[in-house]
């Protein structure tokens, strides 16, 4: 994870673009797994990364949600205070994190002195403007709950909070959850009237609606994030609970509801606001600046309700200038194996991952780049001595202005698609520019690289006049660093050994950082497999433009002879 400077935190920059990127709060009560790093983290780590590229001034914050019943649980599952929990997980989700390389401006934490009172004062703000309302409902006392099941409850081992599984489902099919009792409860559910609080949804819907039909228009949302919230609308929107009777979460500065703490849904995404006051004392620049700052939000398709409905009516209710969202990802669901996927989700299989990286990011990718670096790094006569060469008239061979044009209009495909959040797209047309250069170098004669990893490709207005001229780019002289590959094959055998010796080795919380982020990984997916030292390789998803784009630059280095010399071993 990145970190600024202390007085070094980042505002927004009049005159530039102004980005701020958020990353759906993962629980704290457990290890990170893949789905934290593939739902959100990743996809707007790749995001944030490329719009630092772009040269605009970013902001990426995330953090651990950490209120709520299932935080509860653990405690008592553990036998320590919610706070213990707190610290114990947050720090390990933040381990996990920074091994990941995960760029973070700030990873912080919900509970929090902030977080109490950003929370607080929208509250204030929505009482005083008569969002709220009172009703009563009826609840399982929460007292008769074990801290853990003896054994497993058949079909509901999704529920995240097994002490909580009969509340869960007495709350989703409206039942008592009677035939559970002894498995999870000390005997019958008792059922009690508890009074609550209300936001009056159906009397936001007007604004609600003028503000998704504006994101929607003029922003970038993902088809499912879409599908889903117009489903929320067509289904009709009701009063949400914002109350709930725990000890641990923000409290109600109401005196009736003074025992009572913010519901979860609620509370967690004023997460992003608090988290960034944590980071900054000048938070309202970045969250009460709709007209100069640009809010991208990543999160698994099932949060997608809860940041296009709830939290932005929340938001809408104080009647304040809040920086609202405008650009959303939503990712679908990652199932592993054999498990069960509905449309549009992907299935992670080792087998498949073993394809994509031999094929693709090995004889692809890899190829290419250690291709052009091995014959630049040759010495003088068969190569150039790790030094870049001059460019003669590079723009004069007509291979050398086909690859030019065709580069760069590839570059700007890869642009359009980043800036409207298709990352998908993105990486599809930077391995497009790689098999382009692997094309090339069989006609080409003679190859030169730079070797940084970020060059600025486009100017803030996604011009690609740049990439058409990559001969323009490089200095000529520079001597180029040691040349090691970026991938090495993944043989089967070797593959499925490393899956069966991985697979039932314990995690260990208490591990170095490098093999706490190799367990991490192998846990994530419930069974074990590493590969090296990392699930992967440093170059990340953002860099491939980059390095593939330079070594297509090497290629106008040169003229058209010494054909044997680049394909010498």
């Amino acid at each position: 994870m990145s970190s600024t400077a202390p007085g070094k935190a980042k505002v927004p920059v009049a005159g530039r673009r102004n980005v701020l990127v958020t990353s759906a709060l993962p629980y704290v009560n457990n290890v990170p797994h893949l789905g934290n790093i593939i739902g959100c983290v990743l996809s707007a780590d790749v995001f944030a990364r490329y719009c630092r590229l772009r040269g605009h001034n970013v902001l990426y914050v995330c953090g651990t949600d950490e209120y709520g019943t299932a935080t509860e649980n653990k405690a008592l599952e553990e036998g320590c205070s919610p706070l213990e929990i707190c610290d114990k997980y947050h720090a390990i989700h933040k381990e996990v994190y920074e091994w990941f390389n995960i760029s973070f401006d700030h990873f912080g934490r919900t509970s929090t002195p902030q977080q109490t009172e950003i929370c607080q004062s929208i509250f204030h703000k929505l009482l005083d403007n008569n969002w709220l309302s009172e009703n009563t409902m009826q609840q399982v006392c929460f007292t008769l709950f074990k801290p853990q099941f003896p054994r497993p409850v058949s079909g509901y081992r999704r529920f995240a909070s097994r002490a909580l599984l009969c509340l869960s489902i007495a709350a989703l099919l409206r039942i008592m959850p009677k035939v559970l009792g002894g498995q999870v409860c000390e005997g019958i559910p008792v059922v009690r009237d508890t009074d609550h609080l209300f936001l009056e949804l159906p009397l936001l819907k007007e604004k609600l609606e003028k503000y998704i039909d504006e994101a929607s228009a003029t922003g970038s949302w993902s088809q499912n994030a879409v599908r889903i919230t117009d489903a929320w609308l067509k289904e009709g929107l009701k009063p949400r609970c914002i109350t709930r009777d725990l000890k641990w979460g923000v409290p109600v500065p109401h005196e009736k509801y003074k025992d009572k703490v913010f519901y979860v849904w609620f509370d967690a995404p004023i997460g992003y606001i608090s988290i960034t006051a944590c980071y900054t004392p000048e938070w309202e620049k970045w969250w009460k600046n709709p007209e100069n700052v640009e809010l991208y939000q990543f999160m698994g398709k099932d949060n997608v309700p809860f940041h296009t409905v709830m939290f932005p009516s929340a938001l809408l209710g104080t009647g304040e200038n809040w920086t609202l969202m405008k650009n959303i990802s939503a990712t679908e669901y990652l199932n592993y194996e054999s498990g069960i996927e509905q449309a549009s989700d992907a299935i992670f299989t080792w087998g498949g991952l073993q394809i994509k990286h031999n094929n693709e990011l090995l004889k692809n990718l890899g190829n290419f780049i250690y291709r052009v670096l091995s014959f630049i790094a040759k010495p003088e006569g068969a190569g150039y001595g790790s030094i870049i060469p001059e460019a003669p008239n590079a723009d004069i061979h007509p291979l050398s202005q086909s690859l030019a044009e065709t580069i760069g209009n590839l570059i700007q495909q890869y642009i359009d698609a980043m800036d409207k959040v298709k990352l998908k797209q993105g990486l599809k047309i930077a391995m497009a520019i790689s098999s382009e250069g692997n094309a090339y170098l069989q006609v080409l004669q003679q190859l030169n690289l730079c070797p940084n990893e970020h060059i600025s490709f486009a100017d803030e207005k996604g011009e690609s006049d740049k990439a058409k001229r990559p001969w323009d780019l490089i200095p000529s002289n520079h001597r180029i660093g040691k040349i090691v590959p970026l991938f090495t094959e993944l043989e089967t055998l070797t593959f499925l050994s490393n899956l069966r010796r991985e697979k039932n080795q314990p995690f260990t919380a208490s591990s170095s950082s490098q093999n706490f982020g190799k367990r991490a990984w192998v846990d994530c997916i419930g069974t074990g497999v590493t590969i090296g030292d990392k699930p992967g390789i440093d170059l990340q998803i953002f860099d491939v433009p980059q390095v593939v784009f330079a070594c297509c630059i090497s290629v106008f280095k040169q003229g058209p002879s010494k054909v044997d010399k680049l394909y010498e071993k």
